[in-house]
């Protein structure tokens, strides 16, 4: 076990599967001390029981991070058992699918709610602890459909666009305080919920291949970022989004699938002799 989070207290909601279950291994790997929350206790008690089985430190709560008055309570309940909050990551998200015109009303308000609101009521409840201890770090999760359009997805990349420039502001306010918030971007990572839309291995393998890396990425990759982001070790870094995605939105697709063979690389070294 190392110590790059040694004697830290951390906060990831969301933390039962994908993701959040990865950092707070990762976490606890590092020395933190974590309080995971989220809405199922099954998954919560497993990652725990987890965590201690290796020699960590970790505790749950249950929360519903849509509701700002369980965050706070989820808050509490890590200061009581832990002391502190140094770290806070917002993990939780809500998914909205359908084109736009079959969009309910109540459907949009609760994706926003579930992915934009959980930032808000997070990093909220985060920032007013740590202005009275003198410092601390905020990561919340984005997504890719928050930097590109998606179909489908309008409701979904509305909110995690918000989670962008959110965040931005948030820096600017916490700075002064030693209040350091930043995003991570994941592109497509296994969890719960791509394993459910992926289902079939045709899908899987079609989204493999239009990332760059020809690969769906792994929880523990994401995991790894927020850990970057939220060590020492990123002590001069906020209001910055970190983008774990294969090189997927670095991708400007012009139509040709091939237009860089090794036929004409060969065919540019002949006419442009060395």
């Amino acid at each position: 076990m190392s110590e790059r989070l040694q004697d830290k207290v951390a906060l990831i909601s969301g933390a039962g599967t994908g993701i959040g279950a990865a950092t707070a291994k990762r976490f606890a790997a590092e020395g933190a001390k974590v309080m995971i929350c989220g809405r199922r206790r099954e998954p919560l008690e497993q990652v725990v029981g987890e965590i201690v089985a290796q020699g960590g430190s970790a505790a749950w709560v249950q929360a519903d991070v849509t509701d700002e008055q369980s965050v706070e309570r989820a808050v509490s309940a890590t200061i009581e058992k832990f002391g502190d909050l140094d770290i806070m990551v917002n993990n939780a998200v809500n998914y909205t699918w359908g084109v736009l015109d079959q969009v309910s009303t109540d459907e949009w308000h609760k994706c926003l709610r579930g992915s934009l609101d959980v930032a808000f009521f997070g990093t909220r409840a985060a920032l007013r602890t740590m202005k009275t201890r003198g410092g601390g770090a905020i990561i919340n999760l984005g997504s890719v459909v928050g930097l590109l359009g998606s179909p489908g997805l309008s409701a979904y990349g509305a909110a995690k666009a918000g989670v962008l420039n959110f965040s931005r502001a948030v820096a600017l306010e916490g700075a002064s305080h030693n209040i350091r918030v930043n995003v991570v971007v994941p592109g497509v990572i296994w969890s719960e919920g791509t394993q459910e839309a992926l289902s079939v291995a045709q899908a899987a393998e079609g989204t493999a291949r239009a990332v760059p890396m020809k690969r769906i990425g792994d929880p523990l990759e994401v995991a790894n970022a927020i850990l970057f982001l939220a060590s020492d070790e990123a002590s001069y870094i906020t209001g910055q989004s970190l983008v774990v995605d294969g090189g997927k939105t670095c991708k400007l697709d012009v139509g040709a699938t091939d237009y860089v063979s090794e036929t004409s690389v060969e065919r540019r070294g002949a006419a442009h002799p060395d």
